[in-house]
């Protein structure tokens, strides 16, 4: 067993030889048999445990445990302890989702300050076979009916709320032992004598994964004897099909991807535009388009509205994930992240007009003379007006941003410099007002700029 365990790490690549690697250790058969495996293998590691207070005594009576075999294989063991229901309550997760996340944000934190490459977890062969059958119930597609990668990449939400703009949580994650059955594992626990505790709520029949370990796999392996291996080698093909799968998505994304640069020069957000007749010519539709635009955080739901829109597009209307929002705009659909509401750094300074101004979108050259100050930047509203430099008479900046062909996530953002009479100085970036021109080269003036 320890030489096939050697083999699966090498073939997959999961860890490379010195490289120190985290193990979580619940203190479960299957987290110890991983540690007695790495110890016999001369792997360079340590050993962290979460104390969830979830069982009260039987979660105190794991973590001791988990710290007494670190001990006897003599090896750093790290260990925390969580409020998981007052955590679960405060963001309003499940249990099972408030554990996950703290768990694998603890351990994120514990490869980056103590300099473990990875995280080591000890899910088996049947694991993936029941989260095969999980995901295939919950209907989450293709993506997740390869069950358990060898390795993976998380990136969470972060925990700690209270810091503004935290980044998410980013961590590898190697399954060594995907290559053993429980059954297998069992069998080198006993060979070896290794002592081991058991978690009461792996028992407990109300958890979807419990009814599918304790009920559907003994009735499948009834039915069909083979079933483990079989599933085994479904759960490679899928995985191999997957892989296929978006290698088309991607090449299907560069064809009708395209980036659009932001007018606004302040504005420093992607914009993803993909052409509409492209869109509404996918074949099969939904789910392509479902791919198209799941990296954005859209939902199934959210996607089947686009669909429904693609017939008759009507340009302006908007849709919304957590993180991204999409307009239609003229014969495109445009995608850009939400970027929080933050406006231009205005700088004015005294000067004269130079006989050849530089133009520039970040910055207007202003009379001093005909302005009450202070000047100040505000949202523009439908009912704002101005008379735009080298026209006559006003224009409502509405009718100005339409004729600019400004797209429908960019209007959100403009900008007016206004002054103390809220007469309208400058359309940032777009169009300065022509009241408050300077005439002639070498007349004082205020070079107003803005930047991020």
């Amino acid at each position: 067993m320890l030489q096939r365990f050697a083999d699966y790490i090498r073939l997959h690549g999961l860890i490379a030889e010195g490289e120190r690697t985290l193990l979580a250790v619940s203190g479960g058969r299957d987290s110890v048999c991983l540690a007695h495996l790495a110890h016999q293998l001369h792997l360079p590691f340590a050993i962290a445990h979460c104390n969830f207070h979830l069982r009260p005594s039987d979660c105190d009576r794991d973590q001791e445990f988990v710290r007494s075999l670190a001990q006897s294989l003599h090896v750093p063991f790290f260990t925390t302890d969580f409020d998981t229901h007052a955590y679960a309550q405060a963001q309003g997760y499940s249990l099972e989702q408030a554990a996950r996340l703290l768990r694998y944000a603890y351990f994120a934190h514990l490869c980056q300050s103590e300099h473990y490459s990875r995280l080591a977890t000890a899910h088996h062969l049947d694991d993936s076979i029941e989260t095969f059958f999980l995901n295939l119930f919950r209907g989450t597609g293709i993506a997740g009916l390869h069950g358990i990668l060898p390795l993976s990449h998380l990136t969470l939400p972060p925990t700690d709320t209270a810091v503004a703009d935290a980044p998410p949580i980013s961590l590898t994650v190697v399954h060594p032992m995907l290559c053993f059955s429980r059954a297998e594992i069992d069998a080198y626990l006993a060979q070896h004598q290794l002592a081991y505790v058991d978690d009461s709520t792996n028992f407990e029949p109300e958890v979807q994964r419990n009814r599918i370990r304790l009920q559907l796999m003994p009735l499948l392996r009834e039915l069909y004897p083979s079933v483990d291996t079989t599933m085994q080698a479904n759960i490679h093909r899928l995985h191999e099909v997957e892989q296929v799968y978006r290698l088309h998505i991607e090449d299907l994304r560069r064809k009708l991807c395209h980036r659009v640069a932001p007018r606004l020069p302040w504005l420093s957000m992607p914009i993803d535009a993909f052409p509409l007749t492209s869109l509404a010519t996918l074949s099969p539709r939904s789910t392509l388009l479902f791919e198209l635009l799941r990296p954005y955080g859209f939902n199934a739901s959210v996607v089947a509205n686009i669909e429904a829109s693609l017939p008759s597009p009507q340009s302006g209307s908007q849709f919304c994930s957590p993180t991204h929002r999409a307009a239609i705009d003229r014969d495109q659909l445009l995608v850009a992240p939400i970027p929080p509401p933050t406006a231009p750094t205005l700088t004015i300074r005294e000067t004269t007009l130079p006989s050849s101004p530089r133009t520039d979108a970040c910055q207007i050259y202003v009379a001093p003379t005909s302005l009450r100050l202070p000047l100040r930047l505000r949202p523009w509203h439908p009912a704002d007006r101005f008379c735009p430099f080298g026209m006559s008479g006003s224009r409502l900046v509405s009718d100005f941003l339409k004729d600019a062909k400004l797209n429908a996530l960019e209007k959100p953002h403009v900008q007016l410099l206004v002054d103390a009479s809220d007469r309208v100085v400058w359309v940032v970036g777009l169009r300065a007002d022509n009241r408050f021109r300077v005439h002639q080269a070498g007349d004082a003036c205020w070079l107003v700029s803005v930047s991020q």
